[in-house]
């Protein structure tokens, strides 16, 4: 089964102060989404030689009081997969806790030993829901 590495997702309180940050390490702006519905600005930073290998900088407009404290500044790792019911099954299987089902055909969430995020993200066009998926709740937090 494929699987191809996406990004790295941390959440910051200061966009301007982290993207100048990133940009001291040798970073550059690749890609820039502003989400006003869900009032955030997601920014894709990575090195110039490197353009498939960025930092997803997550700024919510409102603020973010959990940070630091919940420990959850940094996001999350994402990897794209050839079917991701096929592989939340895997996981399943396992013995992985699926945390946020992939009931959209499209992503899901899931938590490493060490408690890092980890979304999965369906390659191409989104799969037709089906069970037990469709139906399947939350675990946890994601």
């Amino acid at each position: 089964m494929k699987i191809r590495y996406l990004h790295t997702m941390v959440r910051v309180l200061d966009l301007d102060r982290s993207m100048e940050f990133f940009r001291l390490l040798g970073l550059e702006e690749t890609r820039r989404v502003e989400n006003d519905k869900g009032r955030f600005t997601l920014v894709f930073m990575a090195p110039p030689d490197q353009p498939e290998c960025p930092v997803e900088l997550t700024w919510n407009w409102d603020g973010d009081d959990g940070l630091p404290s919940d420990s959850r500044h940094f996001g999350h790792l994402a990897y794209r997969v050839e079917n991701i019911y096929e592989m939340c099954q895997k996981l399943m299987d396992a013995g992985v806790t699926i945390n946020r089902p992939p009931r959209d055909g499209h992503m899901a969430f899931v938590r490493s030993p060490d408690n890092i995020s980890i979304e999965i993200l369906q390659e191409g066009e989104h799969l037709p829901p089906q069970e037990p998926w469709a139906s399947m709740g939350n675990t946890g937090h994601w």
